[in-house]
């Protein structure tokens, strides 16, 4: 199993940014999909999450109502669009794929995932 987080970048607060987590080896119609993030000198924390079926989602607080994971099943990939983005949002964000199939409830925690992508730097900044 190999997961390839892309699209972060340098932006402006306020602006919209997407990021893609590619999956080989594995089908994300069967696995939960995580979003964690990093900053720096801090803990990961967890962002968001969708399951195997796409019909359960959740967010963290902090990202509630500004960002949204999609996923588009025929390139088996997981996107992240994050929306309004505050300086406190900078940070490494990580994809997360969940080892366990077709789990209905969303996984939360860090430890319930079994692979991970290899991080993808995003920025914000005036």
């Amino acid at each position: 199993v190999q997961l390839q987080a892309s699209g972060g970048g340098l932006v402006q607060p306020g602006v919209s940014l997407r990021l893609s987590c590619a999956g080989s080896g594995l089908r994300w119609t069967e696995h939960s999909t995580g979003w964690f993030r990093q900053a720096p000198g801090k803990d990961r924390e967890f962002v968001g999450t969708i399951n195997w079926s796409g019909a359960r989602t959740r967010y963290s607080n902090s990202v509630k109502g500004r960002f949204f994971i999609s996923r588009d099943i025929d390139k088996n990939t997981v996107h992240l669009q994050m929306n309004d983005l505050k300086p406190e949002d900078t940070a490494v964000y990580y994809c997360a794929a969940d080892k366990e199939t077709y789990v209905n409830e969303n996984r939360l925690f860090s430890t319930e995932y079994a692979y991970w992508g290899q991080g993808t730097k995003v920025t914000v900044s005036s």
